[in-house]
């Protein structure tokens, strides 16, 4: 973020923490399910994953204590629907996160 005041400029960085990183993450597998398997059944599929909330709309608003577990449950129900197209599908959404040292 930019913040200018007068002639001084301000720059604050905002770095997500890991839980918002994998909020993140799952947000977008989530959102990209949505389109391959429509969204009431990634919807439900993610609810199913235990720890893992999602409102209606498909946004997560929590991912449980041990968001890296909830990620793999999710991951691990969705290839249970579809296999390995799941798993090429996920691969760019897992390269924009490296931090979380993900095995794919």
């Amino acid at each position: 973020m930019l913040y200018y005041f007068g002639t001084v400029l301000l720059i604050f960085l905002f770095v997500m923490n890991e839980k918002e990183q994998y909020i993140a993450l799952i947000s977008e597998i989530i959102k990209k399910q949505s389109v391959i398997l429509g969204p009431e059944i990634a919807i439900l599929k993610a609810r199913s994953v235990m720890g893992l909330m999602v409102d209606n709309d498909g946004k997560v608003t929590g991912v449980g204590d041990n968001p890296k577990a909830t990620l793999q449950n999710l991951v691990d129900q969705y290839v249970e629907l579809s296999g390995l197209i799941v798993k090429n599908a996920l691969g760019s959404i897992f390269a924009k996160y490296p931090e979380l040292n993900i095995n794919k």
